[in-house]
């Protein structure tokens, strides 16, 4: 119980600590295996975020910055100080916020196909956000809503699923629980506090600078169509020292799509990377100096990258 709410979480293993944060309407078992091949090394740290699977999903703060308050609050209570944050989507865009509002508690900070880097984000995400979805979507828990949404399924499948491709299904797993209200509404808090009909409206890059000295890790999918993978390398450019691996083909969930590949990639980041050691003096001369004119403008829309894979 944290502030009366109950907090559900995953957390195995000894050493360091690694915190391990979800996207929007997902919940921590995304991580599932990864935490069982990390815990050998590592304290793993995956709750389920307010308002998400086994977590209370009560009428309150849904924002960015109450989600990164909210796991400094859960590491107080489990008695953990400093963690590596691993963050997926939104979890990513929670992550940067924990970093910058913590920065003396982050450790690294790896970003998986990560929100708050740019405006674009996939169509549906826009749609849901506008006014108006919140009477609508009760209307798809109905019988025959539910009938035609999977003949719709089978359609999208054989389509590619407007361009989430080999994601559609556990995308379409994860729907099927805002049918509950309670989840519902939570969904609908959390994504209109950073979405809204234009596309994100949280975005870190004129903070980015800020990650000067702590190790940072991006990875996504080159078929990502829910953050497109232009912000892959705005993010790259605006976070000095930051390190890019793209996985080819993969859509929004790289750490699914390849789990082999992103552990390799993950634990070689952890084992070749010292962790960060805040220095209040350093982080006020970056804060005073202010954003490099050569970083990208956060106002200006994401463009392609033009690295294929690697770093």
């Amino acid at each position: 119980m944290v502030h009366g709410y109950e907090r559900a979480y995953r957390m195995a293993g000894r050493g360091p600590a690694l915190l391990f944060l979800h996207g929007i309407g997902d919940d921590s078992s995304t991580w599932l295996d990864l935490l069982a091949s990390l815990s050998g090394d590592y304290t793993v740290i995956a709750p389920d975020l307010l308002g998400h699977g086994a977590s209370a999903k009560p009428r309150a703060d849904y924002s960015v910055a109450a989600y990164a308050c909210g796991m400094r609050d859960l590491l107080t209570t489990l008695d953990i100080d400093r963690v590596t944050v691993v963050g997926h989507s939104l979890g990513g865009g929670v992550a940067m916020q924990f970093a910058y509002q913590f920065p003396e508690r982050c450790e690294r900070l790896v970003l998986v196909g990560s929100g708050g880097v740019g405006a674009s984000v996939h169509p549906l995400l826009r749609l849901a956000a506008a006014p108006g979805a919140g009477l609508v979507m009760p209307l798809l828990g109905t019988k025959p809503a539910l009938a035609a949404m999977r003949g719709f399924a089978e359609l999208l499948r054989i389509s590619e699923g407007l361009g989430l491709g080999p994601d559609l299904d556990y995308v379409l797993t994860r729907y099927v629980r805002l049918l509950q209200p309670s989840s519902r509404t939570a969904f609908l808090r959390t994504l209109r506090s950073v979405v809204d009909w234009r596309g994100q409206v949280v975005n870190m890059l004129d903070r980015c600078y800020l990650t000067e000295g702590i190790p940072t890790l991006l990875v996504w999918g080159t078929d990502d169509v829910v953050v497109p993978s232009g912000h892959a390398l705005r993010a790259h450019q605006a976070m000095p020292g930051s390190k890019l691996v793209l996985f080819e083909g993969a859509g929004h969930f790289p750490h699914r799509s390849d789990p082999k590949r992103f552990l390799e990639i993950l634990r070689e980041f952890l084992t070749t990377t010292p962790a960060a050691h805040h220095d209040r003096s350093r982080w006020g001369d970056l804060l005073r100096s202010g954003r490099p004119a050569d970083l990208p403008d956060p106002e200006d829309a994401p463009g392609t990258p033009t690295v294929s894979s690697g770093t």
